[in-house]
C-alpha cells in the first residue's frame, strides 16, 4: 500500500492494515522451523540422518523414556483447534484459526522458550476429532486445545485427558480461569472482603464461565452463592434446557434477571459480550464491589462509566489499555513449562492452584524498572489499579513454572524430580 493512500485511512482502517501487514510482511504467518543442528557438512548430514539417526532410533525402541532424550519432544506443545469458536469471531472454520493458533505459538517460544505448532482439524464429530488428536499426541510434550466451542470443549478435553499420555490443556477454560481467581483473589483482599461470604454473579455460561467458577469454587467460594446467566437469564433448578455443565450452576432461586441477582453482589465476572452490564445494574451491587468484564475487544461495561458510577469498586478488563488486564499469557507458557519439565502426566488441579498463588503473590511484590518502562509508566504498586502482574514481568516464568512443576512432583503426576537448582531467578 502506497504511503498516500495509507494517509486517507481512518484509525480504524489504519489498525486494521498494519495487523494484515504484520502477519504477511516480510513472510507469511508468525511461526518458522529452525535448526538445532549443524548441518553444513556431508558428516553432519550423516548424523542427522541416514545412518546416524539409527542409533537414537534403536535406543528410543529399547526405552521409550530415551525419546526425551534424543528428541525435541519435551520442548514442544502442539496448539490444536477445530476453529469452531474463535475468540470473539465465532464459528469460522479451523483454517480460519490458524492465525490465532500460530500467534499461541508465538507466545509459548516468546515467553516460555516453548517450540510449538499449530494443528487446524476438520472433522464432522467429537469422536474424529479426539481419535486425529490423541493419534498424534506422543508426537508431543503437551497439548494445548484452542477455540472449541462449549459444551464439545468439556467432552473433547476429558476423552483426551483419559486417552494421551501427555498433558492436555484447555486455555479457553483454565487459562482463564487461573488468572480471573488470582486477580479476584486479590481484589477481593483489597476490599476486606472473603471469598467463602461472597455472592457472585457470572455473565455467561460458556467455557471460560465454568472453569472460572469452578476454579473459585476450589479457592474457597460457596457453590450456593454463584448465580450465573446465559442468554436466557438466570440458571435455575426450574429450567430445563441445560446441558449437564450449566446444571452444576442450577440455582434454587425465584431470582430470574441479571438485576434480581446483582442486588447487594460482590463479585461480577462477565465473560459474555459487550455493553451487557448496564450502569443501573452496576449501581445495585454491595459496597466495594469487584468487577471483572472480560469481553473482548469491548467490555461488558467500559471502565470510565464503570468508575463514574461506583467509586469504591476495583476493575478488570481483558484489555490492555486498562488497568487490571485479565490475560492468559500471564499463565499458560509457564504451566506447560513447568509440566514439561518434570515429564507431568497431566496438569491437575493441585498445579493451577499453585499457579494461582504463584501469580497472585507475584502482584504484592516490589516491580523492577524493566517492567515499569515496558508497561510505560512511573509506578505500579499493589492496589486498585495493580492486582495481578504485567505480562511482560520476566518474574513470571521462574515464579509460576516452578510453582507448578513442585505441585506435579508433590501431587504424583510427575514423571521425574524437579531439576536441581530450577528456575532460580
Amino acid at each position: 500500500m502506497s504511503e498516500e493512500h495509507r494517509q486517507e485511512l481512518t484509525p480504524e482502517e489504519e489498525r486494521r492494515q498494519q495487523a494484515l501487514d504484520y502477519h504477511a510482511y516480510p513472510t507469511p504467518g508468525k511461526i518458522a522451523v529452525e535448526l538445532t543442528k549443524p548441518a553444513e557438512t556431508a558428516n553432519d548430514l550423516a548424523l542427522a540422518y541416514s545412518p546416524g539417526v539409527a542409533e537414537p532410533v534403536r535406543e528410543i525402541a529399547q526405552n521409550a523414556d530415551n525419546v526425551y532424550k534424543y528428541t525435541a519432544k519435551g520442548n514442544m506443545v502442539a496448539v490444536i483447534s477445530n476453529g469452531t469458536a474463535i475468540l470473539g469471531l465465532g464459528n469460522l472454520g479451523p483454517l480460519a484459526s490458524k492465525p490465532v493458533m500460530e500467534g499461541k505459538a508465538l507466545l509459548f517460544k516468546r515467553f516460555a522458550g516453548l517450540d510449538s505448532i499449530d494443528i487446524e482439524v476438520k472433522h464432522r464429530t467429537i469422536d474424529e476429532f479426539v481419535d486425529t488428536v490423541a493419534n498424534i499426541a506422543d508426537t508431543f510434550g503437551g497439548i494445548n486445545l484452542e477455540d472449541i466451542k462449549a459444551p464439545d470443549c468439556f467432552e473433547i478435553e476429558k476423552r483426551l485427558i483419559e486417552r494421551c499420555d501427555v498433558p492436555v490443556f484447555h486455555d479457553d477454560q483454565h487459562g482463564t480461569a487461573i488468572v480471573t481467581a488470582a486477580g479476584m483473589l486479590n481484589a477481593i483482599e483489597l476490599q476486606g472482603k472473603k471469598l467463602e461470604e461472597a455472592t457472585i454473579v457470572c455473565l455467561g455460561a460458556g467455557a471460560a464461565a465454568v472453569a472460572c467458577m469452578e476454579l473459585l469454587i476450589k479457592c474457597g467460594a460457596m457453590r450456593e452463592k454463584i448465580y450465573m446467566l446465559d442468554r436466557k437469564g438466570v440458571i435455575h433448578t426450574r429450567r430445563d434446557d441445560l446441558n449437564e455443565y450449566k446444571q452444576l450452576f442450577a440455582n434454587n432461586t425465584d431470582k430470574r434477571t441479571l438485576e434480581d441477582v446483582i442486588d447487594g453482589a460482590d463479585l461480577f465476572l462477565g465473560v459474555s459480550g459487550p455493553n451487557l452490564l448496564p450502569a443501573e445494574a452496576l449501581k445495585l451491587m454491595a459496597d466495594k464491589p469487584v468487577v471483572f468484564a472480560c469481553s473482548n475487544p469491548d467490555p461488558e461495561i467500559k471502565p470510565e462509566i464503570a468508575h463514574e458510577v461506583r467509586d469504591d469498586l476495583i476493575m478488570g478488563t481483558g484489555r490492555s489499555d486498562y488497568p487490571n488486564q485479565v490475560n492468559n499469557v500471564l499463565c499458560f507458557p509457564f504451566i506447560f513449562r513447568g509440566a514439561l519439565d518434570v515429564r507431568a502426566s497431566e496438569i491437575n488441579d493441585e498445579m493451577k492452584l499453585a499457579a494461582v498463588d504463584a501469580i497472585r503473590e507475584l502482584a504484592k511484590e516490589p516491580v523492577p524498572e524493566a517492567v515499569l518502562k515496558a508497561a510505560g509508566v512511573d509506578k505500579l504498586e499493589f492496589g486498585n489499579d495493580y492486582i495481578i502482574p504485567k505480562p511482560m514481568d520476566p518474574r513470571l516464568l521462574p515464579r509460576v513454572a516452578k510453582a507448578v512443576a513442585k505441585a506435579a512432583v508433590n501431587s504424583g503426576v510427575a514423571r521425574i524430580e524437579m531439576p536441581e537448582n530450577y528456575m532460580v531467578e
